[in-house]
């Protein structure tokens, strides 16, 4: 018997076969009928959407506002300027670098700055405050803990203080990192998204297609991997190179410091085999915004930029800090005895 619902014809539930009503149901020999166990790839689905298994939360990232806006810019790019996506990659890549990251790296530097020159202030308000404790210790019978809390507690109240007045507070210099990693993300996200199919599409071509033919030298297909690792290893290297430069500036580093170095110069090695399996697409995003983060490194040493971005003059400033840098990585890693 059939119904008629919307235009189309329908068996009503009742009549169907067992099967069609439930797959799970089978028929057994003994003229019963049991459920089968349901298939892995079904259940693995399945617990994945119900739990927020591991791959919700990816698509969660995939399809939020600010990776659907990195790709309407990188969209938006490619169809103002006409050039081949790895030019457009590069583009935008610097243009993002060089209009966020870079007066953010300029901010960070002029705090960091402000905040090495309170230091003589900070070591002689220690010094008189350490006597001063120790004269009420004496006085009052306090013991090693209560003067050492005392100390401690007073030292915090009046080196707030002093980032007060001079509106140098040290966590402000950390706001490049909540700006420019989460940058690195959305755009490393829109990428993949292109490379694998994305939805957009253009001139009634889709992006994935454009960046199979948009590569250049040994990479002309932006959305297959490098299979020569030249990318990777390239992103590896210009990375360590960072560090090194960053370690080499630092003189008498805390264990704290030294600890971290040697944790990013690990990420850093990571990325190697990471990058090699991902699409060239995201790859040469990570090696154009390595190198705009050297640049930049190098470019807040000059003392001529440092001046025209008000960065305060410190005792560790140098009048020819590349001369200064070159010797000591020729120290560090050529002339080794």
């Amino acid at each position: 018997m059939l119904f008629r619902l919307g235009g189309r014809w329908l068996r009503p539930l009742s009549v169907l076969p067992l099967g069609a009503r439930d797959p799970l149901l089978v028929p057994t020999s003994a003229g019963g009928i049991k459920r089968s166990a349901p298939p892995v790839w079904a259940v693995a689905s399945v617990s994945a959407v119900d739990s927020g298994g591991p791959g919700s939360w990816y698509q969660a990232l995939a399809t939020s506002a600010p990776v659907q806006g990195t790709e309407e810019v990188l969209l938006g790019v490619h169809s103002a300027t006409g050039l081949p996506w790895w030019a457009c990659i590069g583009l935008t890549t610097v243009a993002l670098r060089g209009a966020v990251t870079l007066p953010l790296a300029a901010y960070q530097h002029y705090i960091l700055a402000k905040v090495e020159n309170l230091q003589p202030e900070i070591k002689n308000i220690a010094r008189h405050l350490n006597q001063e404790v120790a004269v009420r210790a004496n006085q009052l019978r306090w013991s090693k803990r209560v003067a050492r809390l005392t100390y401690l507690k007073t030292m915090r109240r009046l080196v707030s203080e002093l980032y007060v007045r001079d509106n140098c507070h040290p966590f402000k210099a950390t706001v490049l990192v909540w700006i420019q990693f989460p940058m690195w993300i959305f755009m490393s996200v829109a990428l993949r998204n292109f490379s694998t199919g994305a939805t957009h599409s253009e001139a009634g071509f889709s992006v994935q297609e454009q960046l199979a033919t948009d590569g250049i030298l040994w990479f002309p297909d932006l959305t297959a991997l490098d299979s020569t690792w030249i990318l990777p290893i390239s992103v590896g290297i210009i990375n360590l190179l960072i560090v090194e430069i960053f370690a080499l500036q630092k003189i008498g580093m805390s264990r704290f410091q030294t600890y971290v170095t040697y944790f990013v110069r690990a990420v850093s090695l990571l990325m190697i085999p990471v990058a090699a399996t991902v699409p060239s697409s995201i790859v040469l995003y990570w090696l154009c915004s390595s190198l705009m983060g050297l640049s930049q490194n190098l470019l807040l040493r000059s003392p001529r930029f440092r001046r025209l971005c008000r960065i305060p003059l410190t005792k560790s400033d140098s009048d020819t800090p590349y001369k200064d840098l070159f010797a000591a990585f020729y120290a560090k890693f050529i002339s080794r005895k």
